[in-house]
């Protein structure tokens, strides 16, 4: 079974925007994706309609119920911060195996793609033992690395891939979600970018389709 694990450079960059849009273009050229969001932070009960597992359940055409919720989000946590420390708060830790065993089976049971979509940057804490690019080598899957197109985010985007390929992991494209008042053109960004990495680059416009999320389904 084929599977991506989706990851950014940072904390709200846009991981669930792209892995939904990803499975929404899926349909129009005849690829099958689903998605899980294992890891969940900030999860409030009274706006789970508006949470990240919701979006992604609406573009898979699922319900957005408590129970879908708890199948692909299975480690929700209140408070808005790292995982470990979240985990903490409710006296409770994330267990490094049953979370790899949980997406092993998932992947196993997928009928087409299944994205897994990451919790912050590629090396936010899972427990005290954990980080995020550990949870992905554990997989040995190819990541889906977002970006922004915010000044900055050039190091940002280097220093997170150079950090996965020392841990042996595949980036297959970086993606520049194209970040609110940027003073600079993602075609800069891109063109920039693509003399440090050698994966494939794809540039996500803001509040508008023009088939980029089409050109990055038919990549994966």
């Amino acid at each position: 079974m084929t599977s991506y694990f989706v990851t950014a450079t940072g904390t709200d960059i846009g991981k669930t925007y792209v892995t939904s849009g990803i499975i929404r273009a899926g349909r129009a050229i005849k690829r099958e994706f689903a998605a899980i969001k294992p890891v969940l932070s900030g999860y409030d009960t009274d706006t789970a309609p508006h949470s990240d597992p919701a979006t992604l359940l609406e573009a898979m055409g699922r319900a957005v119920n408590p129970r879908n919720i708890a199948t692909i989000s299975p480690w929700r946590f209140a408070a808005p911060m790292s995982p470990d420390m979240a985990a903490a708060r409710e006296s409770r830790r994330i267990v490094f195996n049953d979370l790899v065993t949980f997406c092993q089976a998932a992947i196993a049971a997928a009928p087409g793609t299944l994205l897994i979509e990451g919790v912050g940057g590629v090396a936010v804490p899972l427990n005290e033992d954990h980080l995020v690019a550990d949870w992905i080598s554990a997989l040995q899957i190819p990541v889906i690395l977002v970006a922004g197109s915010y000044l900055g985010t050039i190091s940002h985007t280097v220093t997170a891939g150079a950090f996965l390929a020392a841990q042996g992991i595949r980036v297959a494209a970086v993606v520049l979600n194209e970040s609110p008042n940027s003073p600079v053109l993602p075609e800069e960004t891109a063109a920039t970018l693509e003399r440090f990495v050698s994966c494939p680059i794809q540039i996500i416009p803001r509040d508008f389709d023009d088939g980029s999320f089409r050109k990055l389904a038919a990549r994966l």
